[in-house]
């Protein structure tokens, strides 16, 4: 941590009118002459200005900030900070995208992210990062290391830091930038159109879902669409729910990303993976 708490120094001034004060008033003629003798005696300099910078300066313990740069969800330092746009609460960007494939709620404040795709909501805290970085010794190289390492035991191209390009000066008016506004998260690689395909046995009226577009990573497994629809469709934990690919009744622990592999185009529809999901209700 940072050195401990030093204070500042007590300043001569404060000193000298605490002395005057307790002499009485019989002092006060050579209080005065001294003060314009020599101005400069009770601030401690020659010149009669304050002391340096320097002499302010206060130090902490990293302690006292660790409550301000620590993730709620692992409780280590930030890792690439990102912040909720909703509630400005920052967590480690795999910490938040891990739990965003659960819940659309911000894991602090309990607020609803996005209804369906919290993702679009959070931000990369560079300034924040950075800032972690200068405070907690060595934490960068470690990272650093630790991602060189992670790449080269799997064989794979380590990636390169984003090089931040410079922008051309132009004269005159400032051109319109055309474009989209909205930008897609590179982590949300696979596009699924869920198709409903009817409740048996049921007692209740089931509907299909109103968006059936989603975006979502391709590492996310069938239990997390699973999830998604019994959260979206308010089902009963004893309502069973199958999801179909194809001709091919998935499991949980299969990823999306897999699937798509493995089943190949005739799974895929104008781009989509088409997953169709069907209910079986136990009579009460």
């Amino acid at each position: 941590g940072a050195p401990g708490c030093s204070g500042s120094r007590s300043i001569p001034f404060e000193f000298e009118r605490s002395r005057s004060e307790s002499s009485g008033d019989e002092d006060d003629g050579e209080e005065e002459e001294m003060e314009e003798e020599d101005p400069g005696a009770r601030f401690g300099t020659d010149d009669g200005e304050l002391d340096s910078d320097d002499d302010w300066e206060h130090s902490i313990n990293l302690t006292e900030l660790t409550p301000y740069i620590l993730c709620s969800i692992c409780k280590g330092y930030f890792i690439d900070a990102t912040t909720i746009t909703e509630c400005l609460h920052t967590f480690c960007k795999s910490c938040i995208v891990r739990h965003f494939y659960y819940s659309n709620r911000c894991p602090k404040c309990n607020i609803v992210v996005h209804q369906t795709q919290p993702l679009y909501n959070i931000r990369l805290d560079r300034q924040l990062q950075d800032i972690v970085y200068k405070l907690v010794v060595n934490l960068e190289e470690r990272e650093k290391k630790q991602m060189h390492d992670f790449y080269k035991e799997r064989g794979l191209e380590v990636p390169k830091p984003a090089v931040p390009q410079p922008v051309p000066v132009s004269r005159g008016r400032p051109r319109k930038v055309l474009g989209s506004v909205f930008r897609i998260p590179p982590e949300l690689d696979i596009s699924i159109l869920l198709e409903f395909i009817g409740a048996s046995d049921g007692t209740g009226k089931f509907k299909p879902l109103e968006k059936k577009f989603v975006r979502v990573s391709g590492e996310a497994t069938i239990g997390h669409v699973e999830k998604f629809l019994r959260r979206k469709l308010e089902l009963h934990p004893t309502c069973q729910v199958d999801i179909i690919c194809g001709n091919h009744l998935l499991e949980h622990y299969q990823t999306l990303r897999e699937i798509r592999q493995a089943i190949g185009e005739s799974a895929v529809q104008d781009g989509l993976l088409v997953l169709r999901y069907g209910l079986v209700v136990s009579p009460l």
